[in-house]
């Protein structure tokens, strides 16, 4: 019986994120149940595509703390010219190359490693792409929204001053906490919440 119960309690647990909209849409693919481990709710990656509906076609995106990739392959989904995803867990980045492949996604990059040490290193390993859309969903109770944004205007990720073509900066985090402070001109284009979620897609005025 101990056997037996060792052998369950080391089994994988999966679950599975649906694709909302796009080339892939109604695509169920599998994604790690773990700890720490928080795919974006259908409800909310709804919204937020509906809110980017006209933005998202043949643009970059950067998909932060990728987890299971879910916003970065709804982005590619719905037409996105490529999405580089970051994320620090191995399984994690193992099952979303497995699930790109899937797909047969090609204009996909998956880096894995702390997303953190990636932007510190931009553009020498990001290439130096700009990005029109970005997606922030940090691990939920760890103080890194504000980190995160800090760093992507600092290393000029995003481009702090009117463009002609917008910058989004989707950021999604707890309920409870106010949003990150974000530099003079960026304002906070749309925002929702959920019982447990707060999430909100920003831009700079031009």
């Amino acid at each position: 019986m101990a056997k037996n119960r060792q052998k369950k309690n080391s089994t994988t647990k999966m679950g599975q994120v649906r694709i909302i909209g796009g080339d892939w849409r109604g695509r169920k693919l599998p994604v790690l149940s773990s700890e720490g481990l928080r795919p974006t709710s259908d409800r909310v990656r709804e919204t937020l595509f509906n809110w980017l509906q006209f933005e998202v076609a043949g643009v970059h995106c950067l998909d932060l703390f990728a987890g299971s990739g879910a916003l970065g392959l709804e982005a590619l989904s719905r037409g996105a010219k490529s999405t580089t995803f970051l994320e620090l867990s191995v399984p994690a980045v193992k099952q979303l190359q497995t699930n790109l492949s899937t797909l047969n996604a090609s204009n996909a990059q998956v880096v894995q490693g702390d997303s953190f040490v990636w932007l510190e290193s931009w553009p020498e390993r990001g290439g130096g792409e700009k990005f029109a859309i970005i997606f922030v969903d940090p691990p939920f109770y760890q103080g890194l929204m504000q980190k995160a944004v800090d760093k992507l205007f600092i290393k000029g990720i995003i481009l702090n001053e009117p463009t002609e073509s917008p910058v989004w900066l989707y950021l999604e985090q707890e309920k409870a906490l106010p949003w990150p402070s974000l530099p003079e001109g960026w304002v906070c284009y749309r925002e929702k919440s959920t019982a447990q979620v707060r999430f909100g897609l920003f831009r700079r005025e031009l």
